[in-house]
């Protein structure tokens, strides 16, 4: 049943909050990322194949765990949206946005009238009938379920007005990408993304939005704390268990 986001609330409240990208469809594994203390997960629709029922089970373990699910669609498609929504999804996270109209698109996908033009369903967010349609919408008006990736140049320059815009509740950085956009190649610590990180932090301090940090290294992650940043992105789980399962191999075979 919808609630208010309690990442948003953390952030609102002066604390902070990490999440992790979910690249390996598993609700097990989402349950997993819970207990081991994050406050939401982000499932991946941009660059994985992943069908209803598997999301769904995702969402149910990410709820029953106590996790904020987020769902990155892999495109502003107004329909997936409010599936999307209407099926349990915390927020929407945006890849590669590159002009305030595609964000726009998205907060009236995501909002009912007279915010947007998002229909209604009485299903499982209103607890199948439990919370009544009024105090539904009202709840959803008021929520903050828009996170922007800038991934390019072209979504850098598109920051402020992006930022102008209701209901966005955070900002991600997509430093690798940014680093392809940029002719740099796989590049994501090179000294012009992170000039360009440091410029999108700033238009998101300007603006009062949370800017969600993606720390490649830990003079970044300290950078980041001192800049005040108090949102952060660890990475992906597909990344941290390759590594830790090769490290792992790496420690027994070391033993002979």
């Amino acid at each position: 049943m919808i609630r208010t986001s309690p990442v948003i609330a953390r952030l609102d409240q002066g604390e902070s909050a990490y999440g992790l990208l979910n690249s390996v469809p598993s609700p097990l594994l989402c349950e997993m990322i819970a207990l081991a203390g994050y406050h939401f997960v982000i499932l991946d629709m941009e660059h994985l194949l992943r069908s209803g029922d598997e999301l769904m089970h995702c969402l149910r373990a990410c709820e029953s765990a106590g996790i904020s699910p987020w769902l990155r669609v892999p495109e502003v498609d107004t329909k997936l949206i409010g599936r999307a929504l209407d099926a349990g999804a915390e927020a929407i996270v945006l890849p590669r946005v590159e002009s305030a109209e595609e964000v726009a698109r998205a907060v009236e996908a995501a909002f009912f009238p007279p915010l947007g033009r998002r229909g209604i369903t009485g299903g499982r967010v209103t607890g199948f009938g439990r919370l009544p349609l009024p105090q539904y919408i009202e709840l959803a008006n008021r929520a903050r379920p828009i996170v922007p990736m800038i991934e390019s140049a072209a979504g850098l320059r598109a920051l402020p007005e992006i930022l102008r815009l209701p209901g966005i509740g955070m900002v991600l950085e997509g430093a690798l990408d940014l680093a392809l956009d940029l002719q740099l190649g796989p590049d994501a610590t090179h000294p012009r993304v992170w000039e360009a990180l440091q410029e999108m932090a700033s238009h998101c301090t300007a603006a009062g939005i949370p800017f969600c940090a993606n720390p490649r290294t830990s003079e970044q992650h300290q950078h980041w704390q001192a800049r005040g940043i108090r949102s952060y992105l660890a990475g992906e789980d597909r990344g941290l268990l390759n590594s830790a399962l090769k490290a792992r191999l790496a420690s027994l075979q070391i033993a002979h």
